[in-house]
Protein backbone atom coordinates (compact mmCIF):
# COMPACT_ATOMS: atom_id res chain seq x y z
CA UNK A 1 0.00 0.00 0.00
CA UNK A 2 1.28 3.44 -0.94
CA UNK A 3 -0.21 6.88 -1.25
CA UNK A 4 0.59 9.97 -3.24
CA UNK A 5 -1.13 13.26 -2.40
CA UNK A 6 -0.90 16.20 -4.78
CA UNK A 7 -2.40 19.63 -4.34
CA UNK A 8 -3.46 19.65 -8.00
CA UNK A 9 -3.41 17.50 -11.11
CA UNK A 10 -0.62 19.67 -12.53
CA UNK A 11 1.53 19.12 -9.43
CA UNK A 12 0.90 15.38 -9.61
CA UNK A 13 2.01 15.06 -13.21
CA UNK A 14 5.03 17.27 -12.65
CA UNK A 15 6.26 15.08 -9.81
CA UNK A 16 5.31 11.52 -10.66
CA UNK A 17 4.27 11.00 -14.28
CA UNK A 18 6.45 7.87 -14.54
CA UNK A 19 4.38 5.82 -12.08
CA UNK A 20 1.44 5.96 -14.48
CA UNK A 21 3.32 4.62 -17.51
CA UNK A 22 1.46 1.55 -18.72
CA UNK A 23 -0.50 1.26 -15.46
CA UNK A 24 -4.09 0.17 -14.99
CA UNK A 25 -5.70 3.27 -13.45
CA UNK A 26 -9.16 3.68 -11.94
CA UNK A 27 -10.42 7.25 -11.46
CA UNK A 28 -12.96 7.71 -8.67
CA UNK A 29 -14.58 11.16 -9.00
CA UNK A 30 -16.93 10.86 -6.00
CA UNK A 31 -15.73 14.12 -4.44
CA UNK A 32 -16.40 15.95 -7.71
CA UNK A 33 -20.11 15.04 -7.73
CA UNK A 34 -21.23 18.65 -7.22
CA UNK A 35 -18.82 20.30 -9.66
CA UNK A 36 -19.09 17.67 -12.38
CA UNK A 37 -17.83 14.13 -11.85
CA UNK A 38 -17.73 13.28 -15.56
CA UNK A 39 -15.68 16.40 -16.33
CA UNK A 40 -13.28 15.59 -13.47
CA UNK A 41 -12.79 12.04 -14.72
CA UNK A 42 -12.20 13.24 -18.28
CA UNK A 43 -9.67 15.81 -17.03
CA UNK A 44 -7.66 13.12 -15.24
CA UNK A 45 -7.86 10.70 -18.19
CA UNK A 46 -6.73 13.39 -20.64
CA UNK A 47 -3.80 14.34 -18.41
CA UNK A 48 -2.67 10.70 -18.22
CA UNK A 49 -3.14 9.95 -21.92
CA UNK A 50 0.51 10.46 -22.88
CA UNK A 51 1.67 7.99 -20.20
CA UNK A 52 -0.04 5.09 -21.96
CA UNK A 53 -2.01 4.28 -18.81
CA UNK A 54 -5.23 2.33 -19.20
CA UNK A 55 -7.74 4.66 -17.51
CA UNK A 56 -11.27 3.80 -16.42
CA UNK A 57 -13.64 6.03 -14.47
CA UNK A 58 -15.97 4.62 -11.83
CA UNK A 59 -18.90 6.99 -11.52
CA UNK A 60 -19.60 6.22 -7.87
CA UNK A 61 -21.42 9.30 -6.64
CA UNK A 62 -23.70 7.98 -3.90
CA UNK A 63 -24.05 5.27 -1.25
CA UNK A 64 -25.81 2.86 -3.61
CA UNK A 65 -22.88 2.98 -6.02
CA UNK A 66 -20.38 2.67 -3.18
CA UNK A 67 -22.01 -0.58 -2.08
CA UNK A 68 -21.92 -2.11 -5.56
CA UNK A 69 -19.55 -5.08 -5.20
CA UNK A 70 -18.64 -4.96 -8.91
CA UNK A 71 -17.32 -1.40 -8.48
CA UNK A 72 -15.29 -2.45 -5.45
CA UNK A 73 -13.84 -5.39 -7.37
CA UNK A 74 -12.67 -3.09 -10.18
CA UNK A 75 -10.87 -0.88 -7.64
CA UNK A 76 -9.18 -3.92 -6.11
CA UNK A 77 -7.86 -4.97 -9.54
CA UNK A 78 -6.26 -1.63 -10.46
CA UNK A 79 -2.58 -0.73 -10.22
CA UNK A 80 -3.44 2.81 -9.10
CA UNK A 81 -6.63 4.51 -7.94
CA UNK A 82 -6.89 8.25 -8.53
CA UNK A 83 -9.27 10.12 -6.22
CA UNK A 84 -10.39 13.30 -7.99
CA UNK A 85 -10.54 16.63 -6.15
CA UNK A 86 -13.82 18.05 -4.89
CA UNK A 87 -16.03 18.01 -1.82
CA UNK A 88 -14.18 15.95 0.78
CA UNK A 89 -17.18 15.66 3.09
CA UNK A 90 -19.26 14.15 0.27
CA UNK A 91 -16.56 11.57 -0.43
CA UNK A 92 -16.35 10.79 3.29
CA UNK A 93 -20.09 10.16 3.58
CA UNK A 94 -20.23 8.02 0.42
CA UNK A 95 -17.17 5.84 1.13
CA UNK A 96 -17.54 5.30 4.88
CA UNK A 97 -18.53 1.70 5.75
CA UNK A 98 -19.07 0.73 2.11
CA UNK A 99 -17.78 -1.98 -0.23
CA UNK A 100 -15.93 0.65 -2.23
CA UNK A 101 -14.39 2.09 0.94
CA UNK A 102 -13.16 -1.38 1.91
CA UNK A 103 -11.50 -1.68 -1.52
CA UNK A 104 -9.96 1.81 -1.34
CA UNK A 105 -8.32 1.25 2.05
CA UNK A 106 -5.60 -1.19 0.84
CA UNK A 107 -5.30 0.26 -2.69
CA UNK A 108 -2.40 2.26 -4.08
CA UNK A 109 -4.04 5.68 -3.87
CA UNK A 110 -3.33 8.94 -5.67
CA UNK A 111 -5.37 11.71 -4.06
CA UNK A 112 -5.71 15.11 -5.69
CA UNK A 113 -6.53 18.20 -3.65
CA UNK A 114 -8.95 18.26 -0.76
CA UNK A 115 -10.15 14.66 -1.14
CA UNK A 116 -6.88 13.57 0.51
CA UNK A 117 -8.08 15.02 3.80
CA UNK A 118 -10.49 12.11 4.35
CA UNK A 119 -7.81 9.40 4.24
CA UNK A 120 -6.49 9.58 7.81
CA UNK A 121 -8.11 8.67 11.09
CA UNK A 122 -8.42 12.41 11.73
CA UNK A 123 -9.91 14.73 9.12
CA UNK A 124 -9.90 18.52 9.29
CA UNK A 125 -13.43 19.77 8.67
CA UNK A 126 -13.22 22.28 5.80
CA UNK A 127 -16.11 24.29 7.23
CA UNK A 128 -14.14 25.58 10.20
CA UNK A 129 -10.91 23.71 10.68
CA UNK A 130 -11.89 21.47 13.58
CA UNK A 131 -10.60 17.88 13.72
CA UNK A 132 -13.22 15.23 13.09
CA UNK A 133 -13.28 11.52 12.27
CA UNK A 134 -11.76 10.51 8.94
CA UNK A 135 -11.83 7.16 7.18
CA UNK A 136 -8.68 5.76 8.77
CA UNK A 137 -7.25 4.40 5.50
CA UNK A 138 -3.81 5.92 6.18
CA UNK A 139 -1.82 6.76 9.30
CA UNK A 140 1.15 8.93 10.13
CA UNK A 141 -0.22 12.39 9.27
CA UNK A 142 -3.28 14.60 9.40
CA UNK A 143 -3.74 16.07 5.93
CA UNK A 144 -5.41 19.36 5.15
CA UNK A 145 -5.53 22.06 2.50
CA UNK A 146 -4.53 25.73 2.76
CA UNK A 147 -6.74 27.96 4.88
CA UNK A 148 -6.50 31.33 6.53
CA UNK A 149 -3.78 31.80 9.13
CA UNK A 150 -6.46 32.06 11.83
CA UNK A 151 -8.14 28.82 10.80
CA UNK A 152 -4.86 26.90 10.61
CA UNK A 153 -3.85 28.19 14.04
CA UNK A 154 -7.21 27.04 15.43
CA UNK A 155 -6.67 23.63 13.83
CA UNK A 156 -3.21 23.33 15.38
CA UNK A 157 -4.58 24.20 18.82
CA UNK A 158 -7.36 21.62 18.54
CA UNK A 159 -5.18 18.71 17.37
CA UNK A 160 -4.26 16.48 20.29
CA UNK A 161 -2.91 13.35 18.57
CA UNK A 162 0.64 12.28 17.83
CA UNK A 163 0.54 12.85 14.05
CA UNK A 164 1.90 15.97 12.32
CA UNK A 165 -0.42 18.33 10.46
CA UNK A 166 0.49 18.45 6.77
CA UNK A 167 -0.94 21.28 4.68
CA UNK A 168 -0.73 20.51 0.95
CA UNK A 169 -1.31 23.44 -1.40
CA UNK A 170 -1.76 23.46 -5.20
CA UNK A 171 1.93 22.96 -6.03
CA UNK A 172 2.76 20.50 -3.25
CA UNK A 173 3.15 16.72 -3.34
CA UNK A 174 3.64 14.29 -0.45
CA UNK A 175 3.96 10.52 -0.43
CA UNK A 176 3.28 7.78 2.10
CA UNK A 177 4.37 4.18 2.53
CA UNK A 178 3.33 2.14 5.57
CA UNK A 179 2.53 5.25 7.60
CA UNK A 180 5.79 7.05 6.80
CA UNK A 181 5.26 10.35 4.99
CA UNK A 182 7.80 12.35 2.99
CA UNK A 183 7.63 15.59 1.09
CA UNK A 184 8.12 15.09 -2.67
CA UNK A 185 7.58 18.69 -3.81
CA UNK A 186 8.03 21.18 -0.99
CA UNK A 187 6.39 24.19 -2.64
CA UNK A 188 3.03 24.76 -0.92
CA UNK A 189 3.67 22.09 1.72
CA UNK A 190 3.76 23.05 5.39
CA UNK A 191 4.37 20.48 8.11
CA UNK A 192 3.57 21.20 11.74
CA UNK A 193 5.04 18.53 14.03
CA UNK A 194 2.76 16.89 16.56
CA UNK A 195 2.81 18.51 19.97
CA UNK A 196 4.64 16.48 22.61
CA UNK A 197 2.36 14.93 25.20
Amino acid sequence: MATLVAGSLRALLGASREQFVGASVIVVPTAAAFRGAAAAAIEVAAALEETGASVEALMVLDRAGANDRAMAKRVAGADLVVLADGAALHALSVWRDSALGAALAPAHLVAIGSVATVLGAVMIDPRGGAPTIGLGYRSGAVLTTPATAEQLERTRRLLTGDEPLVVVGPRGVVAESDGDWRVVVSEDVEVTPARPR
